[in-house]
Protein backbone atom coordinates (compact mmCIF):
# COMPACT_ATOMS: atom_id res chain seq x y z
CA UNK A 1 0.00 0.00 0.00
CA UNK A 2 2.96 2.33 0.40
CA UNK A 3 4.24 1.72 -2.70
CA UNK A 4 0.76 2.79 -4.15
CA UNK A 5 0.40 6.03 -1.94
CA UNK A 6 4.38 6.78 -3.25
CA UNK A 7 3.53 6.31 -6.81
CA UNK A 8 0.28 8.44 -6.84
CA UNK A 9 2.59 11.29 -5.35
CA UNK A 10 4.85 10.55 -8.35
CA UNK A 11 2.07 10.60 -10.66
CA UNK A 12 0.52 14.03 -9.30
CA UNK A 13 4.07 15.66 -9.40
CA UNK A 14 4.52 14.47 -13.47
CA UNK A 15 0.91 16.06 -13.76
CA UNK A 16 2.34 19.37 -12.29
CA UNK A 17 4.98 19.23 -14.02
CA UNK A 18 3.61 18.92 -17.01
CA UNK A 19 0.97 21.68 -16.85
CA UNK A 20 3.57 23.97 -15.80
CA UNK A 21 5.37 22.64 -19.30
CA UNK A 22 2.27 23.03 -21.46
CA UNK A 23 1.52 26.47 -19.65
CA UNK A 24 5.00 27.64 -20.26
CA UNK A 25 4.61 26.55 -24.11
CA UNK A 26 2.11 29.22 -24.81
CA UNK A 27 5.15 31.83 -23.99
CA UNK A 28 7.42 30.13 -26.47
CA UNK A 29 7.76 31.34 -30.20
CA UNK A 30 8.85 29.89 -33.20
CA UNK A 31 8.96 31.63 -36.41
CA UNK A 32 8.22 30.28 -39.98
CA UNK A 33 9.22 32.03 -43.16
CA UNK A 34 8.31 31.95 -46.79
CA UNK A 35 10.29 33.39 -50.24
CA UNK A 36 13.68 33.46 -48.67
CA UNK A 37 12.24 35.36 -45.60
CA UNK A 38 9.53 37.82 -47.79
CA UNK A 39 6.58 36.61 -45.38
CA UNK A 40 7.71 35.28 -41.92
CA UNK A 41 5.14 34.21 -39.26
CA UNK A 42 5.72 33.32 -35.65
CA UNK A 43 3.15 31.51 -33.71
CA UNK A 44 3.56 30.38 -29.76
CA UNK A 45 3.44 26.61 -28.53
CA UNK A 46 -0.54 26.83 -28.49
CA UNK A 47 -0.20 27.24 -32.13
CA UNK A 48 -1.76 30.30 -32.12
CA UNK A 49 -0.04 32.77 -34.63
CA UNK A 50 1.21 35.72 -33.29
CA UNK A 51 2.56 37.83 -35.75
CA UNK A 52 2.65 38.05 -39.52
CA UNK A 53 5.25 40.64 -41.70
CA UNK A 54 5.10 40.85 -44.91
CA UNK A 55 7.72 42.40 -47.24
CA UNK A 56 6.57 45.32 -49.51
CA UNK A 57 8.43 44.30 -52.35
CA UNK A 58 5.79 40.86 -52.69
CA UNK A 59 2.69 42.61 -52.47
CA UNK A 60 1.85 42.61 -56.18
CA UNK A 61 -1.06 43.19 -57.16
CA UNK A 62 -1.25 41.64 -60.29
CA UNK A 63 -0.19 38.13 -58.60
CA UNK A 64 -2.09 38.18 -55.52
CA UNK A 65 -2.11 33.99 -55.81
CA UNK A 66 1.86 34.15 -54.96
CA UNK A 67 1.29 35.63 -51.91
CA UNK A 68 -1.38 33.84 -50.60
CA UNK A 69 0.61 31.08 -51.28
CA UNK A 70 4.23 32.55 -49.10
CA UNK A 71 2.10 33.03 -46.62
CA UNK A 72 0.28 29.73 -47.04
CA UNK A 73 3.94 28.10 -46.86
CA UNK A 74 5.41 30.06 -43.50
CA UNK A 75 1.86 29.71 -41.96
CA UNK A 76 2.60 25.57 -42.36
CA UNK A 77 6.16 26.13 -41.68
CA UNK A 78 5.68 28.06 -38.49
CA UNK A 79 2.76 24.99 -37.59
CA UNK A 80 5.59 22.51 -37.91
CA UNK A 81 8.02 24.39 -36.33
CA UNK A 82 5.57 24.57 -33.24
CA UNK A 83 4.60 20.39 -33.80
CA UNK A 84 8.46 20.04 -33.18
CA UNK A 85 8.98 22.20 -29.88
CA UNK A 86 5.77 20.59 -28.33
CA UNK A 87 7.59 17.02 -29.18
CA UNK A 88 10.65 17.72 -27.80
CA UNK A 89 8.90 19.74 -25.10
CA UNK A 90 6.40 17.23 -23.66
CA UNK A 91 8.65 14.27 -24.49
CA UNK A 92 10.25 14.06 -21.49
CA UNK A 93 6.74 13.07 -20.23
CA UNK A 94 5.45 11.36 -22.66
CA UNK A 95 8.19 8.97 -23.33
CA UNK A 96 7.83 10.40 -27.19
CA UNK A 97 4.54 8.42 -27.40
CA UNK A 98 1.69 10.40 -29.22
CA UNK A 99 -0.80 10.74 -26.99
CA UNK A 100 -4.30 12.27 -28.21
CA UNK A 101 -5.50 15.29 -26.72
CA UNK A 102 -1.80 17.04 -25.54
CA UNK A 103 -1.94 19.11 -28.44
Amino acid sequence: MKNMQQMMKQVKKMQQEMQKAQQELKEKVVEGSAGGGAVTVKANGHKQIVDIAIKPEVVDPDDVEMLQDLVLTAVNDALNKVDELVSKELGRFTGGMNIPGLF
